[in-house]
């Protein structure tokens, strides 16, 4: 009882403003708050030296390509250790583990990549949710790692194991976990290789959870599942979900699933995926793929939309071509790392109103961004980072560190980095191949 008194006089201590930041710095879901690439800190970045910023800590972790999360003193990783899936807990600035929960695993990629977890684990309130490479889906309370519920979802919607495995993290809507599935009928082709790249939908491409007891509410849209995560959003004062599945953009209102639009977008070849989640605008909504057809614009509204712009397929330069980063939209335009494969890739800067190209800047590698304070964060594939200032006329590096290194030479962010950045509290989270690295944002001054 002593314990909570002396906490809660320590909270009533503090300025409002304060408590307001803590929450509002959280990184709690994919790609952040907004699910757009953006933090709404307002942090006074120092240029870095040659060895970047300050380490505060990092630590070995299991296998995966999802990025953690941070909440409240907290951060949650979900990687594969052994045949085990497991969610850490974390103490997100000491790195201390606080709690683990886990579940055996078989998942075994069809093309050889890493057979540990996509997803990013998402938080909301007082759960944490996990959507596992073979479809385990739970809820886990954030307190203690108890589970609370969960849901074989290859078993009950018969998915046809896709490439890569499930790669699209589940979105939070009231009380609904919205999540792409992409099922099949019973007796389908075990993989989609099986199917010749078409297995048969069975209607749930979208299936909506009630968050609390992992029950279904309603599934929609007779498509498969892709890798790009699904966003949420309001647009004129009516609330959207966009879908980019495996066949095309599922323009939906979240709260009954009734479907606005089906967008077709996809390059017809059987390997081809749709990886780069959609982007929001006001009414604007843009996608990108890296397999041939490129991006378009849709300006959309109640039942249906309109093309703004798209990428001529027959094209060789496209405007942009996402693999599996998303492009971050400032003040009307898109920046984003362009290109399927590591040779030859571009950062760019492209008006999102009419796909111009206003700069590119060869970099030779994959990358995600991360915008904070007018400064956008980049993360190479391979390790490099850089603090970038980019505006529709130029693009200015202001650091660079083309390798991450501790103190003894050890090189700290491996290939495969392609987990976005996360920032929370004016730390900076980054994972590569097998290692989780906590940096120090913030200017000394502060």
């Amino acid at each position: 009882m002593r314990t909570l008194t002396r906490v809660i006089l320590f909270l009533l201590s503090l300025p409002l403003t304060l408590l307001m930041n803590a929450q509002a710095s959280d990184w709690n879901d994919f790609l952040g708050p907004q699910r757009n690439g953006k933090s709404e800190e307002e942090i006074d970045i120092a240029p870095w030296g040659k060895t970047g910023p300050p380490v505060v800590w990092h630590q070995q972790i299991g296998t995966s390509y999802g990025a953690p999360t941070v909440a409240n003193g907290r951060l949650f990783i979900f990687a594969r250790h052994g045949d085990m899936a497991r969610l850490t807990c974390l103490e997100s600035m000491s790195g201390n583990e606080r709690w683990r929960f886990e579940y055996p695993t078989g998942y075994e990629d069809m093309y050889g990549y890493n057979n540990g977890p996509r997803c990013c684990p998402v938080i909301d309130e007082d759960r944490v949710y996990i959507f596992g490479a073979e479809g385990m889906l739970h809820c886990v309370r954030v307190s203690d790692g108890e589970a609370l519920w969960e849901v074989d979802t290859m078993a009950k919607f018969h998915v046809v194991q896709n490439f890569f495995g499930v790669a699209s993290a589940p979105a939070i809507e009231g009380e609904l976990l919205i999540v792409q599935m992409g099922g099949s009928p019973p007796g389908s082709p075990k993989d989609i290789w099986g199917s010749n790249g078409r297995p048969d939908p069975n209607g749930s491409g979208i299936v909506a959870f009630n968050k609390y007891t992992g029950e279904v509410v309603y599934q929609i849209a007779d498509e498969l599942a892709s890798y790009a995560s699904p966003v949420l959003t309001t647009i004129d004062n009516r609330r959207w979900g966009f879908a980019f599945l495996r066949g095309g953009l599922v323009g939906f209102e979240p709260a009954s699933g009734e479907i606005d639009f089906h967008y077709p977008w996809r390059h017809p070849k059987i390997e081809s995926v749709n990886g780069s989640s959609p982007v929001i605008a006001e009414d604007h909504v843009f996608i990108s793929e890296s397999y041939g057809i490129g991006s378009s614009v849709l300006k959309v509204h109640p039942g249906g939309y309109k093309v703004v712009w798209k990428d001529r397929a027959m094209r060789r330069n496209k405007s942009l071509a996402l693999h599996w980063n998303t492009a971050i939209h400032h003040e009307g335009y898109l920046y984003a790392c362009s290109g399927q494969h590591p040779n030859g890739a571009e950062l760019r800067c492209v008006a999102l109103k009419t796909g111009k190209v206003m700069w590119s800047h060869r970099v030779d590698e994959r990358a995600s961004l991360l915008w904070v304070n007018d400064y956008f964060i980049y993360l190479g594939e391979y390790g490099r980072l850089m603090l970038l200032k980019c505006t529709p006329e130029k693009l200015e590096i202001i650091s660079q560190v083309p390798s991450l290194r501790d103190k003894n030479g050890r090189q700290l962010v491996k290939y495969p980095a392609w987990a976005a950045p996360v920032l929370a509290e004016g730390y900076l989270y980054i994972r590569g191949k097998d290692r989780l690295v906590c940096f120090d944002l913030r200017s000394r001054t502060e």
